[in-house]
């Protein structure tokens, strides 16, 4: 995101971390780095077709196509993942396959995370409830979840809501299992658009992981004029910010 994106990180815009019984989180672009993942994924199928697209532009190509394809209706995130590519190819200057569309789509399990998020979480677990709110199926997560080393007290997926954020399914199955309040619950992600903007609308306070993007803009994810509550720049800012970082 760029700076005009947010409301710059100051002390008066901090969260008081005694308020906060339970951490909800959205995963890939927050916890995990859905960028790489993302960039080595096209990268590799577009080289068999003789291109080689910029990191920008498959991000860019990526955000303009996920949203609109999760939008149309409840489908699976790997047959999401799969259209995604279909329609990102002829602008990356290639064709892909079925099964290279359902290649891309299968490698959400392989994307890294990120270097600060197991430390992280495992600091953020020893003061609060962790849930896990994502715009993605059962099985893959559970690839990404070994990855993230952590036990989520509560995990909603866009299989179980039958939806994709930013509409509120997650955020309002989430409040039903954990039974936490909406003042009680803070909601930390990358994404203006799909986290941060329906979080606020529902009363959630919100913190953004603005990471840096290999990308321009947004990233992966579409503009949004959203405004959270306070601003950190990776997970480990995060866990400072509540007051169990070092």
């Amino acid at each position: 995101m760029t700076g005009a994106d947010v409301t710059p990180f100051a002390p008066e815009n901090a969260l008081d971390p005694a308020r906060f019984e339970l951490l909800t989180f959205d995963c890939y672009g927050t916890l995990i780095d859905w960028e790489a993942g993302i960039i080595a994924a096209v990268r590799q199928i577009s080289a068999v077709h003789g291109s080689s697209p910029n990191a920008a532009d498959i991000l860019a190509a990526f955000g303009e196509a996920e949203h609109v394809v999760q939008a149309e209706r409840y489908r699976t995130y790997r047959d999401v993942l799969a259209l995604t590519l279909g329609r990102m190819g002829p602008r990356l200057g290639f064709v892909p396959t079925s099964a290279e569309r359902n290649a891309f789509a299968a490698s959400v399990g392989d994307w890294p995370t990120f270097p600060d998020t197991v430390d992280a979480l495992r600091r953020l677990g020893a003061r609060y409830r962790l849930g896990i709110v994502s715009n993605v199926d059962d099985d893959l997560f559970a690839r990404s979840r070994k990855a993230l080393r952590t036990d989520f007290d509560w995990v909603v997926t866009a299989q179980q809501v039958k939806g994709y954020k930013p509409a509120t399914a997650h955020f309002d199955e989430m409040a039903t299992r954990s039974g936490v309040p909406r003042d009680r619950t803070l909601h930390v992600a990358q994404s203006l658009f799909h986290d941060i903007a329906p979080a606020s609308s529902l009363g959630y306070a919100t913190l953004h992981v603005n990471r840096p993007t290999r990308g321009s803009g947004g990233g992966a994810t579409p503009h949004s004029g959203a405004r959270p509550d306070a601003v950190v720049t990776d997970m480990a800012g995060a866990a400072r910010l509540l007051g169990v970082g070092p």
